[in-house]
């Protein structure tokens, strides 16, 4: 008798496997996607920010380690002695040092 039950539960679970295998959507082969969007965001090529420029939002969104009042300061320095000459100029603002510094010096720029 168990063996029979047993025999019974086997078949149904099988065969409602295969019913199930057999309904399924087959997987349909994706478009391929261009080179540009295989690229994770890290590794596409990041706009510079122009030091002269930038506004506090844009410097705060795109420089690592620069928050809303270290951008502030960004201005303010740059509002009271002029323009950036040279990226390496920005080691006079307050809170910025040589490593905030090298973690952004791709990405930033003077014009």
């Amino acid at each position: 008798m168990r063996r029979s039950v047993f025999s019974s539960l086997l078949f149904a679970f099988l065969t409602s496997l295969s019913a199930v295998s057999i309904a399924a959507p087959s997987a349909k082969p994706e478009a391929p996607q261009p080179l540009a969007a295989q690229l994770s965001a890290s590794e596409q090529p990041t706009p510079k920010v122009n030091l002269n420029a930038a506004d506090a939002e844009t410097l705060r969104r795109d420089l690592f380690g620069i928050g809303a009042a270290k951008a502030k300061a960004i201005i303010a320095y740059r509002e009271s002695n002029g323009s950036f000459t040279v990226v390496d100029e920005l080691l006079e603002v307050k809170g910025i040092g040589k490593s905030l510094l090298e973690k952004n010096r791709d990405r930033l720029e003077v014009k």
